[in-house]
Protein backbone atom coordinates (compact mmCIF):
# COMPACT_ATOMS: atom_id res chain seq x y z
CA UNK A 1 0.00 0.00 0.00
CA UNK A 2 2.74 2.87 -1.42
CA UNK A 3 1.42 6.27 -0.61
CA UNK A 4 1.69 8.99 -3.45
CA UNK A 5 1.06 12.98 -2.90
CA UNK A 6 0.35 15.63 -5.26
CA UNK A 7 2.87 18.25 -3.74
CA UNK A 8 1.67 21.65 -5.27
CA UNK A 9 3.68 24.49 -5.80
CA UNK A 10 3.22 28.00 -6.86
CA UNK A 11 5.97 29.65 -9.44
CA UNK A 12 8.18 26.84 -8.34
CA UNK A 13 7.71 27.06 -4.46
CA UNK A 14 6.04 24.97 -2.65
CA UNK A 15 3.02 26.10 -0.45
CA UNK A 16 3.04 24.81 3.13
CA UNK A 17 0.19 22.51 2.20
CA UNK A 18 2.70 20.51 0.78
CA UNK A 19 4.62 20.11 3.55
CA UNK A 20 1.43 19.06 5.62
CA UNK A 21 0.26 16.72 3.01
CA UNK A 22 3.90 14.86 3.04
CA UNK A 23 3.69 14.71 6.74
CA UNK A 24 0.22 13.24 6.78
CA UNK A 25 1.38 10.57 4.68
CA UNK A 26 4.48 9.98 6.59
CA UNK A 27 2.23 9.35 9.18
CA UNK A 28 0.02 6.35 7.32
CA UNK A 29 3.04 5.12 6.01
CA UNK A 30 4.60 4.71 8.94
CA UNK A 31 1.35 2.58 9.81
CA UNK A 32 1.47 0.33 6.67
CA UNK A 33 5.29 0.16 6.51
CA UNK A 34 5.51 1.63 3.33
CA UNK A 35 6.93 5.19 1.71
CA UNK A 36 6.17 8.34 0.30
CA UNK A 37 6.46 9.46 -2.99
CA UNK A 38 5.81 12.97 -4.14
CA UNK A 39 4.70 14.22 -7.11
CA UNK A 40 5.86 17.34 -8.25
CA UNK A 41 5.27 20.10 -11.42
CA UNK A 42 7.64 22.46 -12.78
CA UNK A 43 9.20 22.78 -8.74
CA UNK A 44 12.47 24.83 -8.18
CA UNK A 45 13.71 22.81 -5.30
CA UNK A 46 12.39 19.64 -4.37
CA UNK A 47 14.77 18.24 -1.60
CA UNK A 48 12.48 20.22 1.49
CA UNK A 49 9.72 17.67 0.98
CA UNK A 50 12.87 15.21 2.57
CA UNK A 51 12.43 17.33 5.89
CA UNK A 52 8.71 15.83 5.93
CA UNK A 53 9.02 12.36 5.14
CA UNK A 54 8.90 11.95 1.47
CA UNK A 55 11.08 8.94 0.33
CA UNK A 56 11.11 9.63 -3.25
CA UNK A 57 10.05 12.50 -6.02
CA UNK A 58 9.05 12.47 -9.07
CA UNK A 59 10.03 15.79 -10.61
CA UNK A 60 7.97 16.61 -13.47
CA UNK A 61 9.31 19.62 -15.94
CA UNK A 62 7.21 20.28 -18.36
CA UNK A 63 6.58 23.92 -20.39
CA UNK A 64 3.10 22.15 -21.07
CA UNK A 65 2.03 22.10 -17.72
CA UNK A 66 3.19 25.80 -17.21
CA UNK A 67 -0.50 26.92 -16.55
CA UNK A 68 -3.05 24.98 -14.63
CA UNK A 69 -4.62 22.31 -16.40
CA UNK A 70 -7.13 20.25 -14.46
CA UNK A 71 -7.22 17.33 -16.97
CA UNK A 72 -3.58 17.20 -18.22
CA UNK A 73 -2.06 17.33 -14.40
CA UNK A 74 -4.25 14.55 -13.28
CA UNK A 75 -3.20 12.06 -16.09
CA UNK A 76 -0.31 13.50 -14.75
CA UNK A 77 -1.01 11.98 -11.16
CA UNK A 78 -2.74 9.00 -12.67
CA UNK A 79 0.21 7.27 -14.46
CA UNK A 80 2.55 8.52 -12.01
CA UNK A 81 -0.33 6.38 -9.14
CA UNK A 82 0.00 3.57 -11.93
CA UNK A 83 4.17 3.52 -12.12
CA UNK A 84 4.18 3.37 -8.27
CA UNK A 85 1.71 0.72 -7.39
CA UNK A 86 0.01 3.54 -5.16
CA UNK A 87 -2.72 2.40 -2.88
CA UNK A 88 -3.22 5.77 -1.84
CA UNK A 89 -3.26 9.38 -3.34
CA UNK A 90 -3.19 12.38 -1.33
CA UNK A 91 -4.26 15.90 -2.11
CA UNK A 92 -4.29 19.24 -0.40
CA UNK A 93 -8.02 21.25 -0.36
CA UNK A 94 -6.67 24.21 -2.18
CA UNK A 95 -8.81 25.13 -5.37
CA UNK A 96 -6.74 23.47 -7.68
CA UNK A 97 -6.32 20.07 -5.78
CA UNK A 98 -9.82 19.96 -5.37
CA UNK A 99 -10.85 20.21 -8.49
CA UNK A 100 -7.93 17.75 -9.61
CA UNK A 101 -8.62 15.39 -7.36
CA UNK A 102 -12.37 14.22 -8.00
CA UNK A 103 -10.52 13.42 -11.89
CA UNK A 104 -7.85 11.45 -10.18
CA UNK A 105 -10.53 9.07 -9.00
CA UNK A 106 -12.29 8.74 -11.90
CA UNK A 107 -9.65 7.74 -13.54
CA UNK A 108 -8.07 5.34 -11.01
CA UNK A 109 -11.55 3.97 -9.96
CA UNK A 110 -11.22 4.80 -6.63
CA UNK A 111 -13.34 5.69 -4.23
CA UNK A 112 -12.97 9.70 -2.82
CA UNK A 113 -13.06 11.81 0.24
CA UNK A 114 -12.69 15.38 0.51
CA UNK A 115 -12.40 17.75 3.62
CA UNK A 116 -10.50 14.79 5.61
CA UNK A 117 -9.34 16.42 9.26
CA UNK A 118 -7.58 13.32 10.80
CA UNK A 119 -6.03 10.36 10.24
CA UNK A 120 -7.57 7.41 9.20
CA UNK A 121 -10.03 5.83 12.22
CA UNK A 122 -8.79 3.02 10.89
CA UNK A 123 -7.29 0.90 8.05
CA UNK A 124 -9.08 -1.99 7.60
CA UNK A 125 -11.82 -1.24 6.64
CA UNK A 126 -10.43 2.27 5.59
CA UNK A 127 -12.58 4.57 7.55
CA UNK A 128 -11.75 8.57 7.77
CA UNK A 129 -13.14 11.41 9.22
CA UNK A 130 -14.30 14.54 7.67
CA UNK A 131 -16.22 17.65 7.81
CA UNK A 132 -19.82 17.75 7.17
CA UNK A 133 -22.51 20.54 6.54
CA UNK A 134 -20.28 23.46 5.54
CA UNK A 135 -18.41 22.27 8.37
CA UNK A 136 -20.82 22.64 10.91
CA UNK A 137 -20.20 18.50 12.01
CA UNK A 138 -18.37 15.30 11.11
CA UNK A 139 -18.77 12.76 9.25
CA UNK A 140 -17.55 9.27 9.34
CA UNK A 141 -16.55 7.82 5.55
CA UNK A 142 -15.84 3.98 4.82
CA UNK A 143 -13.93 3.46 1.32
CA UNK A 144 -13.84 -0.10 0.03
CA UNK A 145 -12.43 0.41 -3.22
CA UNK A 146 -8.35 -1.01 -3.78
CA UNK A 147 -7.28 2.31 -3.96
CA UNK A 148 -8.10 5.53 -2.54
CA UNK A 149 -7.83 9.29 -3.06
CA UNK A 150 -7.95 11.29 0.11
CA UNK A 151 -8.10 15.61 -0.01
CA UNK A 152 -6.98 16.76 3.06
CA UNK A 153 -8.48 19.82 4.90
CA UNK A 154 -6.13 22.69 5.17
CA UNK A 155 -4.55 23.10 8.97
CA UNK A 156 -5.97 20.37 10.18
CA UNK A 157 -2.89 17.76 10.20
CA UNK A 158 -0.08 20.59 10.65
CA UNK A 159 3.98 19.89 10.41
CA UNK A 160 6.06 17.29 11.46
CA UNK A 161 9.44 17.08 10.24
CA UNK A 162 10.84 13.44 9.91
CA UNK A 163 14.10 14.23 8.02
CA UNK A 164 14.66 11.67 5.06
CA UNK A 165 16.86 11.62 1.75
CA UNK A 166 14.91 12.00 -0.64
CA UNK A 167 15.61 10.50 -3.74
CA UNK A 168 14.76 12.40 -7.50
CA UNK A 169 13.75 10.92 -10.02
CA UNK A 170 12.91 12.92 -13.32
CA UNK A 171 9.10 11.85 -15.11
CA UNK A 172 7.80 12.08 -18.40
CA UNK A 173 4.30 11.67 -18.63
CA UNK A 174 2.54 10.64 -21.91
CA UNK A 175 0.13 13.40 -22.55
CA UNK A 176 -1.94 14.19 -25.79
CA UNK A 177 -3.68 16.71 -27.67
CA UNK A 178 -7.04 16.06 -25.60
CA UNK A 179 -5.28 16.54 -22.07
CA UNK A 180 -5.37 20.59 -23.26
CA UNK A 181 -9.11 20.99 -24.88
CA UNK A 182 -9.20 23.63 -22.08
CA UNK A 183 -6.42 26.33 -21.72
CA UNK A 184 -5.64 29.53 -19.64
CA UNK A 185 -6.32 32.60 -21.59
CA UNK A 186 -5.14 35.15 -18.77
CA UNK A 187 -5.15 34.94 -14.89
CA UNK A 188 -5.39 37.40 -11.97
CA UNK A 189 -2.82 37.35 -9.38
CA UNK A 190 -3.61 38.00 -5.87
CA UNK A 191 -1.20 41.26 -3.94
CA UNK A 192 -1.23 40.11 -0.54
CA UNK A 193 2.33 40.01 1.03
CA UNK A 194 0.34 36.56 2.53
CA UNK A 195 -2.06 34.29 0.51
CA UNK A 196 -5.34 33.81 2.31
CA UNK A 197 -5.03 30.12 1.35
CA UNK A 198 -2.02 29.49 3.25
CA UNK A 199 -2.22 32.19 6.02
CA UNK A 200 -2.66 30.59 9.30
CA UNK A 201 -4.01 33.87 10.42
CA UNK A 202 -6.48 36.17 8.60
CA UNK A 203 -7.90 39.18 8.95
CA UNK A 204 -10.52 40.25 7.24
CA UNK A 205 -12.67 43.78 7.02
CA UNK A 206 -16.61 44.35 6.08
CA UNK A 207 -18.68 47.34 5.07
CA UNK A 208 -18.07 48.52 8.67
CA UNK A 209 -15.33 50.05 7.53
CA UNK A 210 -17.28 52.15 5.32
CA UNK A 211 -14.29 52.22 2.27
CA UNK A 212 -11.93 50.98 0.96
CA UNK A 213 -9.03 54.20 2.25
CA UNK A 214 -9.17 53.27 5.93
CA UNK A 215 -8.31 49.57 4.68
CA UNK A 216 -5.08 50.47 5.79
CA UNK A 217 -6.33 49.82 9.54
CA UNK A 218 -6.59 45.93 8.53
CA UNK A 219 -3.38 46.24 6.99
CA UNK A 220 -1.50 47.34 9.81
CA UNK A 221 -3.14 44.75 12.13
CA UNK A 222 -2.74 41.98 9.48
CA UNK A 223 1.19 43.48 9.16
CA UNK A 224 1.87 43.51 13.11
CA UNK A 225 0.15 39.77 13.33
CA UNK A 226 1.73 38.50 10.23
CA UNK A 227 -1.82 37.52 8.56
CA UNK A 228 -2.89 37.23 5.29
CA UNK A 229 -5.99 40.36 4.34
CA UNK A 230 -9.45 39.28 3.30
CA UNK A 231 -12.73 40.39 3.22
CA UNK A 232 -16.64 40.12 2.32
CA UNK A 233 -18.41 39.71 -0.29
CA UNK A 234 -19.89 43.16 -0.15
CA UNK A 235 -17.09 44.63 0.02
CA UNK A 236 -15.28 42.66 -3.00
CA UNK A 237 -18.69 43.64 -4.85
CA UNK A 238 -18.04 47.07 -4.32
CA UNK A 239 -14.60 47.18 -5.91
CA UNK A 240 -13.09 48.33 -2.54
CA UNK A 241 -10.99 44.94 -2.51
CA UNK A 242 -9.97 42.66 -5.11
CA UNK A 243 -12.07 39.51 -5.50
CA UNK A 244 -9.27 37.74 -4.89
CA UNK A 245 -9.68 38.49 -0.61
CA UNK A 246 -13.44 37.72 -0.87
CA UNK A 247 -13.93 34.54 1.33
CA UNK A 248 -17.07 32.88 2.75
CA UNK A 249 -19.00 29.72 0.56
CA UNK A 250 -19.12 31.80 -2.30
CA UNK A 251 -15.29 33.05 -2.35
CA UNK A 252 -12.19 31.41 -0.90
CA UNK A 253 -12.87 29.25 2.18
CA UNK A 254 -10.53 29.62 4.99
CA UNK A 255 -8.83 26.95 7.51
CA UNK A 256 -6.91 29.20 9.29
CA UNK A 257 -6.15 28.90 13.04
CA UNK A 258 -6.88 32.56 13.82
CA UNK A 259 -9.52 34.20 12.00
CA UNK A 260 -10.48 37.86 13.38
CA UNK A 261 -13.57 39.73 11.49
CA UNK A 262 -14.05 43.63 11.64
CA UNK A 263 -17.01 44.80 10.65
CA UNK A 264 -18.64 42.03 9.23
CA UNK A 265 -22.52 41.39 10.08
CA UNK A 266 -21.80 37.51 9.60
CA UNK A 267 -23.89 36.36 6.53
CA UNK A 268 -24.86 32.89 6.47
CA UNK A 269 -22.68 32.42 2.99
CA UNK A 270 -19.50 33.81 4.87
CA UNK A 271 -19.89 32.13 8.23
CA UNK A 272 -19.94 28.64 6.15
CA UNK A 273 -16.88 29.59 4.46
CA UNK A 274 -14.90 30.07 7.38
CA UNK A 275 -16.06 28.36 9.94
CA UNK A 276 -13.17 25.41 9.67
CA UNK A 277 -11.17 28.06 11.25
CA UNK A 278 -9.83 27.11 14.70
CA UNK A 279 -10.69 30.27 16.15
CA UNK A 280 -12.80 33.90 15.47
CA UNK A 281 -12.38 37.08 16.75
CA UNK A 282 -15.30 39.14 15.80
CA UNK A 283 -14.95 43.31 16.25
CA UNK A 284 -18.21 45.00 15.44
CA UNK A 285 -20.19 47.84 16.31
CA UNK A 286 -23.69 45.82 16.71
CA UNK A 287 -23.92 43.66 19.36
CA UNK A 288 -26.52 42.03 17.79
CA UNK A 289 -24.28 40.89 14.58
CA UNK A 290 -25.03 37.49 13.96
CA UNK A 291 -21.46 36.60 13.88
CA UNK A 292 -21.29 36.77 17.81
CA UNK A 293 -23.36 33.44 17.48
CA UNK A 294 -20.21 31.62 15.98
CA UNK A 295 -17.59 33.42 17.81
CA UNK A 296 -15.22 32.36 20.07
CA UNK A 297 -13.85 35.61 21.22
CA UNK A 298 -16.41 39.06 20.54
CA UNK A 299 -15.75 42.49 20.81
CA UNK A 300 -18.30 44.94 20.62
CA UNK A 301 -17.09 48.50 19.53
CA UNK A 302 -15.97 51.01 16.99
CA UNK A 303 -13.03 49.29 14.87
CA UNK A 304 -11.85 52.58 13.94
CA UNK A 305 -10.64 53.17 17.85
CA UNK A 306 -10.03 49.46 18.51
CA UNK A 307 -7.89 48.86 15.71
CA UNK A 308 -5.12 51.07 16.59
CA UNK A 309 -4.62 50.40 20.16
CA UNK A 310 -4.76 46.38 19.11
CA UNK A 311 -2.04 46.57 16.58
CA UNK A 312 -0.18 48.71 19.13
CA UNK A 313 0.09 46.60 21.71
CA UNK A 314 0.90 43.25 19.51
CA UNK A 315 3.40 45.20 18.40
CA UNK A 316 4.38 45.92 21.94
CA UNK A 317 3.96 42.68 22.59
CA UNK A 318 6.40 41.43 19.98
CA UNK A 319 8.85 43.44 20.67
CA UNK A 320 9.40 42.26 24.39
CA UNK A 321 8.97 38.95 23.68
CA UNK A 322 11.66 38.77 20.41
Amino acid sequence: MSILIYAESVEGKFKKTAFELASYGKKIAAETGTTVTALTINATDVAPLGQYGVDKVLNVKSDKLSSFNAKAIADTIKQAAVKEGAKIVLFTSTTDSLYIAPLVAVALEAGYASNVVALPESLSPFRVKRNAFSNKAFSFTEINTDTKVLAIGKNSFGLIESAAAATIEDFSPSLNDNDFTVRVESSEKGSGKVTIADAEVVVSGGRGLKGPENWYLLEDLAGALGAATACSKPVSDLGWRPHSEHVGQTGKPVASNLYIAVGISGAIQHIAGINSSKVKVVINADADAPFFKVADYGVVGDAFEILPKLTEKIKAFKAQNS
